[in-house]
């Protein structure tokens, strides 16, 4: 919340009252969209429900475009937003590994966490499942991870400096490919939907009316 106010007018103990806000509001939209059910958050990978990739993506399009219009507009400074330094080549094999993770348990760490609340055992299977993980990280780091932890490293780069160009053209183009998505994978999940339809009648032994 630091960039969006002058310093002073919030401080650090009502910026942990707004974050659970956020938090607690953010958790109800992802079990009242039904993100805590592993179908659906699997679908996407399976071609039958492309829900995850349109929610995500118009998230992700609605936030970039706000920064950049709060940005102009003097209401936000974006170079006092904060991300970590780039690593690619960890990069890529840590997002390889949770979407493995993702296909598999059908959960993300965060929708896990709200599905644990509602009481789902397969979550909180999930969730010991990640620390398990981020522990096994953290004692085998030394001797494992620390050379590839530091590979790759690109330093304070994103993609539109990396590319050349500017943000507003960048997110222009995000825009562009994200709504040519919605359109690829509706078309998928139209046509996956189809042929378990059809699967399931020939189970039946019964046809589809034409």
């Amino acid at each position: 919340m630091g960039p969006l106010y002058p310093q002073g007018i919030i401080n650090s103990e009502f910026n942990i009252l707004i974050a659970v806000l956020i938090g607690a509001v953010f958790g109800f939209i992802l079990e009242a969209s039904g993100f805590t059910n592993t179908r659906k958050l699997a679908g996407v990978f399976y071609g039958y429900d492309a829900t995850v990739i349109k929610v995500f993506f118009t998230a992700a399009m609605t936030a970039a475009i706000g920064l950049l219009i709060m940005h102009y507009l003097g209401w936000i400074d974006v170079k006092l937003t904060f991300y970590p330094k780039t690593f690619w080549i960890p990069t890529l094999i840590g997002g390889a590994i949770m979407g493995l993770g993702f296909i598999v348990g059908g959960f993300c760490p965060g929708t896990s966490l709200c599905a644990a609340a509602t009481g789902k055992i397969d979550a909180v299977v999930f969730i010991g499942g990640v620390m398990l993980g981020i522990f096994g990280f953290i004692f085998t780091y030394d001797w494992l991870f620390a050379g590839l932890r530091k590979s790759g490293k690109m330093g304070d780069v994103d993609i539109a400096q990396w590319l050349g160009i500017s943000d507003g053209l960048f997110i222009f183009i995000m825009i562009i490919i994200t709504l040519v998505s919605f359109v690829v994978f509706q078309k998928w999940q139209d046509s996956q939907t189809k042929n378990m339809e059809q699967r399931d009648l020939n189970e039946l032994g019964l046809h589809k009316p034409e």
